[in-house]
């Protein structure tokens, strides 16, 4: 066979198989989940798989754009305001220094007293400069788990790639963001999410997933992104009834992390701006 024939007959071989990839994927949903647990709910990719595209940068607002939707809104309770720790369960203090809280090595995740079903949560951290040296998953890796099972991943990801279902922003093991909003290392990061719980009926079975929606430093990460399931590592976690209403954590990854401004507003099912 010719060299060109050749070519084009594996370029054919490529496309069909992609095509069968694809409507194998498109099967398989929230609802009907790939059998495979170490593969998105859509089959289409691994879990932590390093050959998803990365998303490509966008340009974060500046902090005067975002400093009037940051203040405390009516109806919200502050969770962390730079005063005090009292809206936590703390068995081993975080540090807190000039308004700035910090998780360090030692320190267990932070838990909410309260518990919380569908929100919208303010949160604002950073990388502290001395972690520009390191990378990977190793550089201010925390995570806020909304229910304490839904996990929107905190990382310093700007210039610094991971597998992309790891990266800030994403649903962890499930999603990356649709873009990379982060500001460099050193500088402050500000989260909004809007998250729907999940609804189980009177058995135990998932009829509504949960649903997020994410912005970075103003802009829209996530929009309307089902979880598959709570958060786990390296493969998909079922979904299993719980109550309406769970603490929220700020996790330990013994990583230096900083945080400040964080609220959160309870909302209606009904009325969760996704």
């Amino acid at each position: 066979m010719p060299p060109l024939a050749r070519r084009i007959t594996a370029w054919a071989s490529v496309a069909f198989l992609s095509a069968i990839g694809s409507a194998i994927a498109s099967e398989y949903s929230v609802f009907n989940q790939h059998p495979d647990a170490t593969r998105t709910a859509d089959g289409a990719w691994g879990v932590h798989d390093m050959s998803r595209p990365w998303p490509q940068s966008a340009a974060p607002k500046p902090w005067a754009e975002l400093a009037q939707d940051a203040k405390t809104p009516a109806g919200a309770k502050i969770l962390f305001d730079g005063s005090s720790l009292d809206a936590w369960h703390v068995p081993q203090p975080w540090g807190m220094h000039q308004g700035v809280l910090q998780v360090r090595r030692t320190n267990p995740s932070l838990v909410s007293k309260e518990s919380f079903g569908t929100c919208h949560l303010h949160l604002e951290w950073r990388t502290p400069p001395e972690s520009a040296h390191k990378t990977g998953q190793e550089k201010g890796n925390s995570g806020v788990f909304l229910m304490s099972n839904y996990e929107i991943q905190i990382l310093d990801t700007y210039e610094n790639k991971t597998y992309p279902d790891g990266m800030a922003a994403a649903l962890y093991g499930m999603k990356p963001p649709d873009v990379n909003a982060l500001r460099p290392t050193g500088e402050w990061q500000s989260y909004d999410i809007m998250f729907k719980r999940p609804i189980f009926d009177d058995s135990g079975k998932m009829t509504s997933p949960a649903y997020v929606t994410v912005m970075v430093n103003g802009i829209v990460v996530q929009k309307n992104v089902p979880f598959s399931g709570p958060t786990s590592h390296k493969k998909r976690t079922p979904y299993k009834r719980h109550a309406d209403a769970l603490p929220l954590t700020l996790q330990n990854h013994r990583e230096v992390v900083e945080f400040r401004n964080i609220w959160i507003k309870p909302l209606p099912d009904s009325h969760c701006p996704l």
